[in-house]
């Protein structure tokens, strides 16, 4: 976000007119911006990363559920799935919970793009036919 930026060079004498014009941005939301810097969703989601990152740190092994209760019991009330999307998107996975290939490698997805027509090869299901050109599967 450029509007921090536009309030910096409005401090050092540069008209907000002139830097919304050079970075290409509307003076309203940057207006709208300055009256509230931080939404008041964005307040509540920090605080709520807060209790569940504090959870997650006493106990790691917790899940996104566990952790949503944890969470609630030190005062921030959501839902099991707006604890999984904080969870998540943080990386604040289970000590339990993802499996990794070697090396910490994701595990590879099994192809299944078979179709009837298509001979299979002695692998069965989710084995690729052959091919001459690029596909999904590899």
């Amino acid at each position: 976000m450029s509007y921090p930026l536009v309030k910096e060079l409005a401090a050092d004498g540069i008209p907000v007119v002139v830097s919304c014009r050079v970075l290409k941005l509307s003076r309203q939301p940057y207006y709208r911006w300055l009256a509230v810097p931080v939404a008041d969703r964005e307040l509540d989601e920090a605080y709520r990363a807060n209790a569940l990152f504090d959870a997650h740190r006493d106990d790691p092994e917790f899940g996104h559920r566990l952790l949503a209760d944890e969470a609630r019991d030190a005062g921030e009330s959501m839902s099991d799935r707006t604890a999984w999307r904080i969870t998540s998107a943080n990386g604040w996975w289970s000590a339990f919970g993802k499996k990794r290939g070697k090396n910490g490698k994701k595990l590879a997805p099994r192809c299944t793009t078979i179709s009837a027509s298509s001979p299979t090869r002695k692998g069965g299901p989710g084995t690729c036919p052959p091919r001459r050109h690029r596909t999904s599967c590899g």
